[in-house]
């Protein structure tokens, strides 16, 4: 027994040895691909969901935003053409900007690296090769989808044609023939090479990956951070190159369209001056928030001085705007200007009421939950219900509702819901002779019920983030301040009010996309006196879709929306979070 012991403890180490250096769950690595295997299988049905229903219906939004036709889900290819009709020249800006965007964060994201790099003092480069050809596949997949894409929306309409050409078919044959209408796609020219030719590529990168991480030299703890971070960088760099490829050939392929027709289109002007505007401006706000860095009083005054100068550069260089803005969709800036008008007059009302609310609600009062429960409960009424009763309410009926309270102050009936004009222009309307111009004037009185209805609904919503806020502040802090002589006012100031700045800086991103996304509201509360003054982006792109069945200029709409929100959002981001406080 003694012996057997012995030659098992002579043996067991050489071959556990051979084991771990053979399995590739083996050792320090195997032992991180093993987690990372588990946390991709645990993820793995939450990536399947987004991707069917969160990625897909993007990347379909945004290649039926590139076909034309009306009443037909698929249509011709029309490039640029949709975004074109809805903002001219600002759509080749919209992709240029989008582009250098995708640019910067490919940038940022290979610094990031570098940085981990020079902390860990590894090697970094050697992992472009496997993150190029990863990162390069996967921007192949989605090419191959838009061109997959074509012939696979046609299986519907050839089915039918099926179904009508023979009504007797039966279930059994339109399986059969709809398996044979979808090989058909896949066999149409180009479509199956370039799925191969993508896989392919990211086969070849996963493998050469692993080839390395296999080599001494190369191998490292942050090897998989290294290859994440790339990858995502060479993806990046390839969208935005392809992107800015296409928005080139569509400026050119359209200058020369109108040269034949014996026109002038001064596109590549347009672009450039307005680009160059906006990049002042960033130039500008760049200088302006590192001026408080400066070491004297001089050079604090010179670095605004030259933030004022740059801004109005760039806002000479946007003057070509207004003209673009005139070549489009006038429908289509008309909503945007009414979402605008509804953001900035709602989402401040809506946040000083929260917080004064929530501030009254954590006093202590009589009856604050039940008070509670009454300021929440527009939030969780039916917005359908509730929009039809405020149609009631501000009727424009000479009896309506409101209208019997005008009356009784002594005030003339308004038609409210009815009345397009601006609510500037009628509070002046006293002092005639003078011509408004549409943006003067105000948003429209109908517009302003809607954003009423608003500040009704969002109100309590704030009202309980804020007191979730309030009750994490330590009273201790408050006491500390009474002793040292603080008022009511500068308890707010330098305690409430900066301690519940991750409060408001979430309620402020989360209005801005819920106002610019705002529909069912408005689209039961809008009527056809208003001549559309009160709807907003979100009911134009619904009207394109539904009521126009424009379903390419719809999507194309959509996108620039998304477009506009990602962009607003950054914009306070990056305005706020130097003023948020999370200790």
């Amino acid at each position: 027994m003694a012996t057997i012991g012995s030659t098992s403890e002579q043996e067991s180490p050489p071959v556990v040895a051979k084991r771990q250096s053979q399995g590739f769950f083996s050792g320090r690595l195997g032992l991180k691909r093993r987690e990372a295997a588990l946390a991709y299988l645990i993820i793995l049905p939450a990536m399947i969901i987004i991707g069917l229903f969160g990625i897909f219906p993007l990347i379909f939004s945004v290649y039926q935003s590139t076909r034309a036709g009306l009443n037909n889900i698929v249509g011709r290819p029309d490039g640029f053409g949709q975004y074109v009709r809805g903002i001219d020249s600002l759509a080749y800006v919209m992709a240029f900007g989008i582009a250098i965007v995708l640019i910067v964060m490919a940038v940022n994201s290979i610094r990031e690296q570098g940085k981990l790099a020079e902390k860990y003092g590894s090697s970094l480069w050697q992992w472009t090769i496997p993150a190029i050809f990863t990162g390069v596949g996967f921007a192949a997949l989605i090419r191959w989808v838009f061109a997959f894409l074509p012939g696979l929306l046609e299986v519907g309409e050839q089915i039918n044609d099926l179904r009508k050409a023979n009504s007797g078919v039966s279930v059994d044959e339109v399986n059969v023939a709809f398996r044979g209408f979808i090989g058909d796609a896949w066999r149409l020219e180009g479509v199956n090479q370039q799925f191969w030719m993508a896989i392919g590529l990211v086969v070849l990168g996963l493998v050469i990956y692993q080839v390395f991480q296999r080599i001494p030299s190369l191998a490292s703890g942050s090897a998989d951070d290294y290859y994440a971070g790339l990858m995502s960088a060479s993806f990046l760099l390839t969208i935005a190159g392809g992107l800015g490829w296409v928005t080139i050939n569509a400026i050119n392929d359209a200058i020369a369209e109108a040269l034949e027709n014996g026109e002038g289109l001064p596109i590549w002007s347009q672009v450039i001056t307005i680009g160059a505007g906006f990049l002042l401006f960033y130039l500008a706000w760049l200088i302006w928030s590192n001026a408080s860095n400066a070491n004297s009083n001089i050079m604090l005054g010179l670095r605004l001085l030259a933030a004022v100068m740059i801004m109005i550069g760039g806002w000479i260089l946007i003057s070509e705007l207004p003209a673009v803005i005139a070549e489009g969709k006038s429908d289509w800036w008309e909503g945007l200007s009414a979402t605008t008008w509804y953001a900035v007059i709602a989402l401040p009302i809506e946040l000083f009421l929260g917080l004064f609310l929530a501030t009254l609600m954590f006093g202590d009062i009589r009856g604050q939950t039940l008070f509670r429960v009454l300021f929440f409960l527009p939030f969780i009424t039916p917005q359908v219900g509730a929009a039809a009763a405020f149609r009631i309410i501000f009727s424009g009926n000479p009896t309506g509702p409101m209208n019997r309270i005008y009356t009784a102050l002594g005030l003339e009936p308004r038609g409210w819901l009815a009345e397009s004009k601006g609510v500037f222009e009628l509070m002046a309307a006293n002092f005639g002779g003078w011509e408004w111009t549409e943006w003067l004037a105000g948003p429209s009185l109908a517009l302003v019920v809607a954003i009423i209805y608003g500040i009704w609904t969002y109100t309590g919503y704030n009202m309980i983030f804020f007191l979730s806020g309030l009750g994490n502040i330590s009273k201790e802090l408050y006491e500390a301040a009474s002793i040292d002589g603080a008022n009511r006012w500068q308890k707010f100031r330098s305690i409430t009010f900066p301690l519940i700045s991750p409060i408001t800086y979430f309620l402020t991103i989360i209005g801005i996309i819920g106002i610019f996304k705002v529909f069912t509201s408005v689209f039961v509360l809008r009527t056809d006196q208003a001549r559309g003054t009160m709807d907003t982006a979100s009911i134009v792109i619904f009207d394109a879709f539904n009521r126009d069945t424009r379903y390419g200029y719809a999507s194309a709409l959509g996108i620039i929306l998304l477009v506009i929100i990602i962009s607003i959002s950054t914009i306070t981001n990056n305005l706020t979070q130097d003023r948020v406080h999370y200790d």
